[in-house]
């Protein structure tokens, strides 16, 4: 016996539905395919966040050095000869390129 027109109707729109959500769950955005997408960017994000981490390290403990109550003299000294350009004419300034 064959199914009213109605029913074959709500059937196929209930199929198709399907087929599209599954569509979505393998291709979309955040489906199947886009997983291993995910996790290479987390792994890329993670290890720009530890290299951050110690350039931040790196930095607070210039600034450490450089708090006014008990500032290191040669980093002080270091930074006047490179910022100012306070040397004397027999003196030979060696600098690091990262800092």
């Amino acid at each position: 016996m064959r199914k009213p027109p109605k029913d074959q109707i709500r059937q196929m729109l209930a199929l198709a539905a399907l087929l599209i959500i599954a569509g979505f769950a393998i291709a979309g955005p955040t489906g199947l395919l886009a997983w291993s997408e995910s996790e290479e960017l987390l792994a890329e994000r993670q290890a720009q966040i530890a290299q951050l981490q110690v350039e931040r390290d790196a930095l607070r403990n210039k600034v450490d050095r450089l708090n006014p109550e008990g500032a290191d003299p040669d980093l002080v000294g270091e930074l006047l000869r490179r910022n100012m350009n306070v040397v004397h004419p027999d003196e030979v300034v060696i600098t690091l390129e990262d800092e």
